[in-house]
C-alpha cells in the first residue's frame, strides 16, 4: 500500500541567533515606551492579560538586516512550495514587536492574517515557562469529520500542533494557517517580533 502526502501545510523553523542580541537591544526601549503608553490599562486590569506592542518597525534601521533575511527566506519558502516566484515581489505589510504582561494572562485567540501570503515570528525572549504558539488544522472538511485519536501524539489526524520556541528561533508559515498563543503565566519575559508578507505580482508594482 502506498500513502501519498498531498495538501500538507509547511512550517519553517530555524535558529538565527545572530540577530538576537541586536533585536533585543533595539526593542527594549520600544517595549518600555509601550508599557508607559498602556499605563491606564495596567492600572485598570493590574496588567493581567495585556500584550504590549509597538507600531510598525519597517522603517526602523535597527531591523534592516533581519527584515532582509526574513524577506529572502520567505521568498525561498514560497518557491520551494512550487510557486513561480519570478513573477512576484514580496512586500512586508506588518512588522512589529510585542511582549506579554509580566503580570500574566497574555494570550492570543486563534486567528489568521487575511490578504497575506507569509506570516511568522522571531522570538526574542521565551522559555519553557512562557506562552508558545499553537497551529490549528486549516482544513475545514477535515475538522468537520474528525474522529477520536488513538494517542495524544502528532499524527495525520491531529487538530493542533504546539511549538516550543527558544530565543533566536525564526518561524515562518502560510498566512492562511490559524494560530494562537497559549496563556502566559508571567513567570518569565515573553517577547517576539511578528510579521506579515504579501506576494505582489511584479507587473503591478510601480517604482517611486
Amino acid at each position: 500500500m502506498n500513502i501519498y502526502n498531498h495538501f500538507s501545510t509547511p512550517i519553517h523553523i530555524e535558529e538565527k541567533k545572530e540577530f538576537l542580541k541586536s533585536s533585543i537591544k533595539a526593542t527594549d526601549k520600544i517595549i518600555k515606551d509601550a508599557i508607559k503608553r498602556d499605563a491606564s490599562l495596567i492600572k485598570e486590569s493590574k496588567g493581567f492579560g495585556l500584550s504590549h506592542h509597538s507600531g510598525t518597525l519597517l522603517k526602523n534601521n535597527n531591523f534592516i538586516d533581519l527584515i532582509n533575511y526574513i524577506g529572502q527566506t520567505s521568498w525561498n519558502f514560497l518557491s520551494k512550495q512550487g510557486y513561480d516566484m519570478n513573477q512576484y515581489k514580496l512586500l512586508f505589510t506588518d512588522f512589529w514587536v510585542q511582549e506579554f504582561s509580566k503580570n500574566g494572562g497574555g494570550h492570543q485567540n486563534a486567528h489568521q492574517h487575511q490578504n497575506q501570503h507569509v506570516s511568522g515570528f522571531y522570538f526574542l525572549k521565551c522559555s519553557k515557562n512562557t506562552s508558545h504558539p499553537v497551529f490549528l488544522d486549516p482544513r475545514p472538511a477535515a475538522n468537520m469529520t474528525k474522529l477520536k485519536l488513538k494517542e495524544n501524539i502528532i499524527c495525520y489526524g491531529s487538530e493542533t500542533v504546539h511549538f516550543y520556541p527558544e530565543p533566536g528561533n525564526l518561524l515562518i508559515f502560510p498566512s492562511y494557517l490559524l494560530h494562537e498563543f497559549t496563556m502566559d503565566h508571567g513567570k518569565e519575559p515573553f517577547r517576539f517580533i511578528h510579521f506579515n508578507i504579501q506576494a505582489v505580482p511584479s507587473n503591478v508594482l510601480i517604482d517611486n
